[in-house]
């Protein structure tokens, strides 16, 4: 019998998946690409939805970015997804911005105790080349005024204060 003679038992039509012997099997080969294009899009996709909360958060403020992206990082490593819905909530609900306000009180009520922002020595040496008047040469303009009891700190305020306090005394 010879080796090109068919079995009888054998379909006389093969599929066309079926690879002849020694030829490339072209499905294995598609199914494969298929196979690595796919999974390389679900991390891709995996990684873009773990990043949705960093995205939603980085128009908001630095410290609540930051917040959110350490809640990202410790669900990536951990697979625990509470951390996630964490930072996904936490970059949905905006932070009060209480520093600004707090800023500027700060700044008014140093304005009004008269210890405003005092310029650098570069600053002020541009704007005049007079030296700053001292707590005492401060005081003795005031004292040629009708004014006699005006001071410069609250410092020289209270040696006053005791010096007239020792002269009534005596």
């Amino acid at each position: 019998m010879s080796s090109a003679a068919m079995n009888p038992a054998a379909p006389h039509h093969l599929p066309a998946f079926f690879t002849a012997p020694g030829e490339t099997d072209i499905l294995f080969n598609v199914m494969g690409i298929f196979l690595v294009v796919m999974v390389l899009m679900i991390i891709v996709l995996y990684f873009k939805l773990h990043a949705l909360p960093e995205q939603l958060a980085h128009k908001g403020q630095k410290v609540q970015f930051e917040i959110v992206a350490v809640l990202g990082l410790i669900s990536l490593f951990t697979h625990n997804h509470l951390f996630w819905i964490a930072g996904l909530l936490l970059a949905f609900i905006p932070i009060p911005d209480f520093s600004t306000p707090l800023t500027g009180m700060a700044a008014s009520l140093a304005k009004m105790a008269g210890r405003g922002r005092r310029l650098p020595t570069a600053e002020r040496s541009a704007e005049s080349t007079e030296p700053e008047p001292t707590v005492a040469s401060a005081a003795k303009p005031h004292a040629a005024q009708s004014e006699p009891h005006v001071v410069a700190s609250p410092a020289a305020h209270f040696a006053d204060r005791q010096r007239a306090v020792s002269k009534e005394r005596a």
